[in-house]
């Protein structure tokens, strides 16, 4: 029988009933598995560490097009604050309720919905089709993706189309697609200074006056003006700690967190060096520990890119912003392969938060859309140089 698009919110409904907070998988990735096998794909379970990650693959020639998503998600706060179960799959008026929904397991069913409907019409398709999922993506991002491409590049798999099903749209399905990411530098600054009682100040030196002027420095700095379709490089703050907990006593160091979202206009190491240059002219004493997440990329502009923008056309009528902006995902792994990798999933507005939800129209929209690119990519030729 051919899965119709109502089948992706049965799907959906199934795999939100996981309880899948990172990176406990609970059981979605055997479920998928079992869905893709019946379509014919081979399954390797892949285990590092405590994540699990799924390849499953359909054929051995190329190109080879391969869904990149994860079934790990963040967790749910506070249980009394949702109007309905995160787990249960809940639909009201349209709207499916649960953690999820958005990030990113309606596009792992709009996925699998769309790879029946091909397959149905074109068994015997060109090329080869694979599913790469992750249960590690909200978490450290150790033991995931970035490994699972270790084995990939072991096996001397060869990726052609990379599409990523993070919830890239704004206000409606299809309205942006990620072709790029900025990159991500984490810094922990301690600023040092001297201990002592709040009574006696001459004696001690308090490091959070002594510190404001640079952090002010730092948030207003401008980095750079952007890079083609990237927005400037910005520096944010996000924690800053200091004290012993009692109140007379002034803090020996402050302890800063912050984060740069860059572009390729600049490098880490020069956004380093800007940083000490500033902290060193406001005549500081302190140390820095800095974790690189993310170099910036950018997909150049290819078959994939087109097949998408026409499909989106086809379904909603809509011609998709090109759009590098949000955090960082998996397909900066993707990337470094060298393969054309786009973004591109339902609205972003809930996710992360409490009653996270997908509109069910989006969701049927997102399997057509997701369908029409298997056509456009693999429908029409039976020989697999055609597409190279």
């Amino acid at each position: 029988m051919t899965p119709t698009p109502n089948d992706t919110l049965s799907l959906l409904s199934t795999l939100i009933r996981y309880p899948s907070i990172t990176p406990n998988d609970a059981g979605c990735q055997d479920f998928i598995a079992n869905f893709l096998s019946t379509l014919g794909f081979e399954i390797t379970h892949l285990r590092f560490g405590d994540v699990s990650n799924l390849w499953a693959k359909r054929g051995t020639n190329s190109p080879l097009f391969v869904f990149v998503g994860h079934t790990d998600v963040v967790p749910t706060g506070p249980l009394e604050q949702w109007e309905y179960p995160p787990f249960e799959a809940v639909i009201q008026a349209g709207i499916l309720y649960g953690r999820g929904a958005a990030d990113m397991k309606g596009s792992i069913a709009a996925m699998m919905i769309a790879c029946a409907q091909f397959i149905e019409t074109y068994p015997e398709h060109a090329g080869s089709i694979a599913f790469l999922i992750t249960s590690d993506e909200e978490g450290p991002a150790i033991d995931g993706t970035c490994k699972v491409v270790d084995y990939l590049k072991q096996q001397g798999e060869e990726i052609t189309w990379c599409l990523v099903g993070e919830p890239s749209s704004q206000h409606e399905v299809g309205d942006t697609l990620k072709i790029g990411r900025r990159g991500s530098l984490n810094a922990k600054i301690i600023i040092h200074g001297k201990q002592g009682h709040i009574a006696y100040p001459h004696l001690a030196q308090n490091p959070i006056p002594l510190a404001m002027p640079a952090l002010l420095s730092l948030c207003q700095k401008t980095w750079d003006h952007g890079h083609d379709i990237f927005p400037p490089t910005s520096f944010q703050i996000s924690n800053i700690h200091a004290g012993t907990g009692a109140t007379n006593v002034i803090p020996g160091s402050l302890e800063v967190h912050g984060n740069f979202r860059y572009s390729p206009k600049v490098t880490a190491d020069a956004l380093k060096m800007q940083v000490i240059d500033i902290l060193q002219q406001h005549g500081l004493t302190y140390d820095i520990h800095w974790t690189h997440s993310a170099q910036p990329f950018l997909s150049a502009p290819g078959q994939l890119l087109a097949a998408t923008q026409t499909a989106i056309k086809k379904i909603t009528g809509r011609t998709p912003e090109l759009s590098t902006s949000g955090g960082t995902s998996d397909a900066r792994f993707m990337a470094p392969l060298g393969c054309e990798v786009l973004e591109l999933g339902p609205c972003n507005a809930s996710i992360h938060q409490i009653n996270e939800q997908i509109n069910i129209v989006d969701l049927m929209d997102l399997t057509r859309i997701y369908r029409e690119i298997l056509f456009a990519l693999f429908g029409n030729s039976r020989h697999p140089a055609e597409f190279l």
